[in-house]
């Protein structure tokens, strides 16, 4: 399962202060997140949570001249690095000795958890503002989205209240518990921002490394071979696409669902060539779920952000297209 951290990990140089009104509307809060995210430089230290884990990440992001470069380093436990420029992404897998050559996907890293487009989330979720507090030393302002039924998770962000950069993002069930967390510990917003912070430890040592550029092995087109059945409120198919991740394996369809927030990647890979079947059945870790059905002779599995009733609902519906 090691491929689906890779497909789902898979924001100038000074700040021009742009205090909000705390007043304002949550979409237009929302809209400043999205903004911050993009074009601002800044680099700071935050942890991630989920279910019983715990992660610390440190994350440098510059926008110059060139466009857009960004690293982001884990590190607690065996060490990865995601090196991205502008849409080109590496991630270097050290205990692997492998480097991952990809595009930028829809998921981005925190604190760029927004989409751009925020203009359907009021459809599904009642949105307002909450208290004002500090995070990681800054005064931010709180933003509550509450969805209106059961087939999506609830949201909360604190943004700065000078620049709108996103410093904590909290995910809760229906019983308003946690279930995912970022939130910074150290930032610094703007200011000189050490360019060498953006460079790979371990591009030096790279060069004995398997190199799989997944990038030149996908087709953003859909086969046309797998129906939809069962369509979720509010989610909307936005990429289909086949993709190899082995060089001696065949490729596998991935299409992507979101309703802005929430977003469920669809694998369906064939079952010839695999070294064991996926066990049909479900399972869970923290905000993230899984659920995994065999059709005839492909494995389907679903992974995404959402309940496990939207997993199963939207996955008992896809079957293959008779010709």
């Amino acid at each position: 399962m090691k491929w689906l951290w890779v497909l789902l990990a898979a924001a100038g140089s000074t700040v021009a202060p742009a205090y909000a009104d705390p007043s304002g509307e949550p979409i237009d809060w929302l809209d400043r997140i999205v903004s911050a995210a993009q074009r601002l430089s800044y680099s700071g230290t935050f942890v991630y949570q989920s279910g019983g884990h715990t992660e610390t990440s440190r994350i440098t992001h510059v926008v110059d001249a060139s466009g857009e470069r960004e690293k982001l380093e884990v590190l607690d436990g065996s060490p990865r690095e995601v090196v991205r420029n502008n849409d080109e992404v590496k991630c270097y897998l050290p205990a692997e000795r492998m480097v991952i050559v990809d595009r930028q996907g829809s998921r981005k890293a925190f604190p760029a958890r927004l989409p751009a487009s925020l203009s359907t989330l009021a459809e599904h979720y009642r949105m307002r503002r909450g208290e004002i507090s500090r995070v990681a030393g800054f005064e931010s302002q709180q933003l509550i989205l509450e969805p209106r039924d059961n087939l999506r998770y609830g949201h909360v962000f604190w943004a700065d209240m000078a620049t709108g950069l996103l410093l904590k993002a909290r995910m809760v069930n229906e019983k308003n518990e946690p279930i995912e967390q970022f939130y910074f510990t150290q930032l610094q917003i703007g200011g000189n921002i050490d360019r060498d912070m953006l460079k790979p430890k371990f591009s030096g040592n790279a060069s004995q490394w398997n190199v799989h550029n997944a990038k030149t092995m996908e087709s953003n087109v859909e086969d046309g071979s797998w129906s939809f059945r069962n369509q979720i409120p509010g989610f909307r198919k936005t990429a289909g696409m086949k993709r190899q991740l082995q060089d001696n394996a065949p490729a596998m369809m991935h299409y992507v669902f979101t309703d802005g927030l929430a977003a469920i990647s669809v694998f369906i890979e064939p079952l010839a060539g695999m070294q064991e079947v996926p066990r049909a059945g479900t399972y869970s870790t923290g905000a993230i779920n899984v659920y995994k059905r065999i059709s005839g002779d492909h494995a389907l599995i679903l992974v995404g952000e959402v309940p496990l009733q939207t997993l199963k609902q939207l996955g008992d519906g896809i079957e293959p297209i008779r010709r």
